[in-house]
């Protein structure tokens, strides 16, 4: 896949979890785009798209040209309490050899579209500040740096500092 050209994005099915569960994994175990330690099980990846589709929350796929997951947008929301109920948190990952060529953003827009028709007034997300392509991606996508907690993550033996972005839907 040279660009994202030859991409198809659409809401996801259920049977497009081994894929998301496999580039979830592979950004467990090699990168700072989450702070998880383990990798997810298949059954924990269905059971969590199980609970967002139930409280209808967005999930979107991006299939290459050989139909095989190149990514995965979704999120929920960004805190329980009442006062956080226009507030989500949203979530991007991409296939390790399909980054840079446009797969994120084109995650990005229906995600957006989605929360924004679901009445959310602002999505947020926390990127490891050190990851200069996804703060990238993130500003080109409208989104704002709000805050920067100072050694806010641990991963890899060392500490990491978290930007939050956001943008206004």
């Amino acid at each position: 896949m040279e660009q994202a050209d030859d991409l198809v994005v659409r809401a996801a099915r259920g049977d497009d979890m081994a894929g998301v569960v496999a580039i979830y994994n592979h950004a467990v175990l090699h990168t700072t785009a989450t702070f998880d330690y383990e990798a997810r099980s298949l059954a924990a990846q269905e059971a969590l798209f199980e609970e967002k589709t139930r409280e209808g929350l967005g999930f979107f796929v991006a299939l290459g040209g050989d139909g095989a997951v190149a990514g995965f947008s979704t999120y929920g929301m960004f805190r329980a309490r009442p006062g956080w109920r226009f507030a989500c948190e949203h979530s991007v990952y991409v296939a390790d050899g399909v980054r840079r060529r446009g797969v994120g953003r084109r995650l990005i827009a229906p995600l957006v579209a989605h929360a924004r028709a679901r009445g959310f007034h602002t999505m947020v997300g926390v990127v490891d500040a050190g990851n200069a392509a996804s703060m990238a991606l993130h500003h080109a996508c409208g989104f704002e740096t709000f805050g920067l907690l100072r050694e806010g993550g641990y991963k890899f033996d060392r500490w990491l500092d978290v930007a939050m972005v956001g943008l206004r839907l």
